[in-house]
């Protein structure tokens, strides 16, 4: 399929963050671009106001006169987000469409492109976006397929120069869920972490790192692979092709991190290799989680020749993404910081980093649990973690693409939680209960909806606090 001669592209589930990227690059390109979404974001509002027509009806009355009827130079881009169960799902079924899953499209729009892919159960997104934006900052040509939104670009989706003499390098955030990371074939490789998640998908953690080991043999054997020392732990006794390897980690490996020196808005480290070193790098983007993907992102600016001193204007010029240990808000009384932490693994990685940010501070902890499945499977996991808090309160359980599953809920998590102060309350009370129990350090975790609570928390802090 030859992508550039569509007449017109529909995306099912063009809210997700991957499915807008790949819709922003379609309408780019001046193909007309259509979609749904069960509820309106800041997100699909930002892409109907980039010119794209969406609709919020799961009805095939608001399909759009071109996909009245199927052709060759149609397609539809699907996320399984979306269940085959929905009703536009079937008619395009019924009536001939072609679907393509998201990962298929963008393993198509990246085939002929050198490419970077950054895969991982977590830190993934962040390491995407400090790749490309290493490589963008000092002038490389880049383009980037990324899971979040930037700070520095305000986008899921940068694009290169296509006037440039110098071939584009694309950097892609591979995801591991229902193997989409397959449709690629990388010249160089991230693996940030193999911990077990998506055990609805894999089955079993053994599955898991057999996706993973699959993934890798992907890439190519010129290239280079770029690991961290604990996912290669799990995985060298599987066949992963010839690749050379590079492994990397915060205290050891190949690629290490020394001197590093904590503070409220930086975390200062250097960048030890075997063959180079760099020293005094300021990352802006706290959390030691966030040093280590910086170690992996700065391996490859230097594979691609950025000097010391473009790869630490980089680093210090590097603002994060949305919702990765975002600083809502900062003052003497109180810090919120709203991270997207979903996974027992990244909420410790998390709460670790503010605690020795704010080692004389009360944190308290807002999770709201996704997926009935990934708390059913892990639940002892996130009572651990989440016990690194002073004061955690838990949300209901964001659904997603599930059904609730009996005795499955996030009073389940309570009772190992070690925290002296725990409990589960609404959303819609949340804002009473932090008016009633001020925090020092408030942070508010999850990948569900608890997005929406970020706004009124903040507006709550700077009126009562201003």
């Amino acid at each position: 399929m030859n992508l550039k001669n569509l007449h017109s592209v529909f995306f099912l589930g063009i809210g997700g963050i991957g499915m807008s990227a790949i819709a922003r690059w379609f309408n780019h390109i001046g193909v007309p671009v259509y979609g749904y979404d069960k509820t309106p974001s800041p997100l699909t509002e930002a892409l109907e106001a980039e010119g794209m027509q969406i609709s919020y009806a799961d009805d095939s009355n608001s399909i759009p006169e071109p996909f009245k009827t199927s052709g060759a130079d149609k397609l539809i881009v699907w996320t399984p987000a979306v269940p085959q169960s929905s009703e536009l799902f079937k008619y395009f079924e019924a009536n001939g469409f072609a679907i393509k899953k998201r990962a298929a499209v963008l393993g198509l729009i990246t085939r002929n492109m050198e490419s970077v892919a950054i895969a991982g159960t977590h830190g993934k997104t962040t390491t995407s976006s400090m790749v490309a934006h290493l490589l963008k900052h000092a002038g490389h040509n880049t383009a980037a397929f990324l899971g979040g939104l930037t700070q520095n670009y305000k986008n899921n989706l940068i694009l290169h120069d296509e006037g440039s003499s110098e071939s584009p390098v694309v950097v892609v955030e591979a995801d591991e869920f229902d193997r989409s990371f397959l449709h690629l074939h990388p010249d160089l490789s991230i693996v940030t972490s193999i911990d077990p998640d998506h055990l609805d998908i894999y089955g079993d953690a053994e599955q898991l790192m057999e996706g993973f080991a699959a993934f890798i043999r992907l890439t190519n054997p010129g290239g280079k692979l770029i690991i961290h020392q604990n996912a290669y732990e799990k995985i060298k006794q599987k066949e992963i092709g010839t690749t050379p390897i590079f492994q990397y980690g915060l205290h050891s490996g190949n690629i290490h991190a020394d001197n590093i020196k904590v503070g409220t808005t930086s975390f200062t480290f250097d960048y030890v290799a075997e063959d180079q070193r760099i020293d005094g790098l300021v990352l802006g983007v706290p959390g030691f989680h966030n040093i280590e993907n910086a170690l992996a992102a700065i391996a490859v600016a230097i594979h691609y020749g950025l000097s010391k001193e473009a790869i630490s204007a980089g680093i210090a010029t590097y603002k994060g993404v949305k919702r990765r240990f975002e600083k809502i808000y900062n003052s003497d009384r109180i810090t919120y910081i709203d991270d997207y932490a979903h996974h027992p693994e990244e909420i410790k990685a998390f709460l670790q980093s503010v605690k020795a940010m704010y080692p004389d501070k009360k944190i308290t902890a807002v999770f709201q649990p996704h997926l009935f499945t990934r708390t059913r499977d892990f639940a002892s996991g996130f009572s651990e973690s989440l016990s690194l808090a002073d004061e955690v309160i838990l949300l209901d359980i964001y659904p997603a693409r599930e059904q609730p599953i009996a005795g499955i809920t996030s009073e389940m998590l309570l009772p190992e939680i070690t925290s002296l102060n725990k409990c589960v309350i609404s959303k819609d009370n949340l804002l009473a209960h932090l008016q009633q129990h001020v925090p020092e350090v408030l942070v508010t975790i999850g990948a569900g909806d608890i997005d929406r609570l970020v706004k009124p928390i903040e507006k709550w802090i700077r009126d009562d606090k201003e």
